[in-house]
C-alpha cells in the first residue's frame, strides 16, 4: 500500500499521508514518498498549488518511535534512512515555485508538527492539536522544527512549547500564530478548497517569489533584501502574468492569470 497518496485536479495536488493505522507515523518508506511527491509537485507546471494532509483521525503522530524503538541496535541508521529523505521533501516543499496549503486534520505530533506547519496557509480543524514530542521521547528537534517554530511564535514561545514538551489545541495555535485558520472538522475540506482555488487564480511565479523572500528574511540585512526584491518585481513584472496584472489595473477590470512553466 502506497503511504503517500497524490491527486492531482484543476491545478492543484494534493498529498495525502496514508497510514492511518499508526496515526501515519512516519516511516523510511512514507519519508521517501513524501520526497517522490515533493519533487513531483515541484517539476510539474500544471501544479500552481499543494495540499498536505493526512488520511484519518491524526494528522501525522511524527517519527514512526515504536518502530525504531524495537531495534535498538540500528537506531542511527534508521533515523538516518528517515531525516534525510525527510528533510530533502521539506526543502523541497518549502522553495517549490508555487504555494502549499497544510490541512491539519487531528494531531500534529513531533515531526508532524513541523510537516503541519510548513504551509503558507495552515487550516486546522478544531480537534486538531499540536505537540512537539521529542522530550518525551529522549530526542532533539528535525524536520525543521527548530527553524520554523520561533519565526512563527516568537523564541520564548517556540521554547516553551519545545522545552516543556506543552500540547497546543488548535485555538491556542490561532491565537499564537501557529496556525492560519481553525475551522469546525466537518468544514475544513471546504475551507482548504476555498484557499486553493484563490491561490490557482493567482499568479502562480509571483507567489513563488514571495515565498523565497519571506524564507530568505533573517538570512539577510535589509540593503541585502531590497536588492532581492527589487530584482523579484521586476521579474514579476516582465512576466506574461504581471502584465495581464497591470494592464486589467490599467483598464479597471479582473485580471485571470494562466500561470508559466517553471
Amino acid at each position: 500500500m502506497k503511504t503517500v497518496l497524490v491527486d492531482c485536479s484543476g491545478g492543484v495536488a494534493t498529498i495525502t499521508l496514508n497510514r492511518p493505522e499508526v496515526g501515519n507515523a512516519i516511516n523510511v518508506a512514507l519519508a521517501n514518498e513524501l520526497l517522490e511527491a515533493a519533487e513531483f509537485c515541484q517539476r510539474d507546471a500544471a501544479i500552481r498549488a499543494v495540499l498536505l494532509t493526512g488520511t484519518g483521525r491524526l494528522f501525522c503522530a511524527g517519527n514512526d518511535v515504536r518502530a525504531i524503538a524495537e531495534d535498538s541496535e540500528k537506531l542511527v541508521r534508521t533515523l538516518n534512512l528517515i531525516t534525510h529523505p525527510l528533510h530533502a521533501a521539506i526543502s523541497v516543499l518549502s522553495r517549490m515555485p508555487k504555494p502549499l496549503v497544510t490541512a491539519v486534520n487531528g494531531a500534529a505530533a513531533g515531526e508532524g508538527m513541523s510537516l503541519a506547519i510548513l504551509g503558507d496557509v495552515v487550516i486546522a480543524g478544531t480537534s486538531a492539536y499540536f505537540r512537539a514530542a521529542y522530550p518525551g521521547v529522549g530526542l532533539s528537534p528535525d524536520a525543521g522544527m527548530s527553524f520554523m517554530l520561533p519565526r512563527l511564535v516568537g523564541l520564548r514561545r517556540a521554547q516553551q512549547i519545545l522545552m516543556l514538551n506543552e500540547v497546543v489545541p488548535a485555538q491556542r495555535a490561532l491565537e499564537i500564530g501557529l496556525v492560519t485558520e481553525v475551522v469546525a472538522d466537518d468544514a475544513l475540506t471546504a475551507a482548504t478548497s476555498a484557499v486553493l482555488a484563490t491561490l490557482v487564480a493567482m499568479p502562480t511565479r509571483a507567489l513563488a517569489r514571495t515565498r523565497n523572500l519571506l524564507l530568505a528574511g533573517n538570512a539577510s540585512n535589509l540593503e541585502e533584501h531590497l536588492d532581492w526584491e527589487a530584482k523579484a518585481i521586476a521579474k514579476s513584472g516582465m512576466e506574461p502574468d504581471g502584465r495581464a496584472g497591470l494592464r486589467a489595473f490599467k483598464d479597471r477590470c479582473t485580471a485571470e492569470f494562466k500561470g508559466v512553466k517553471n
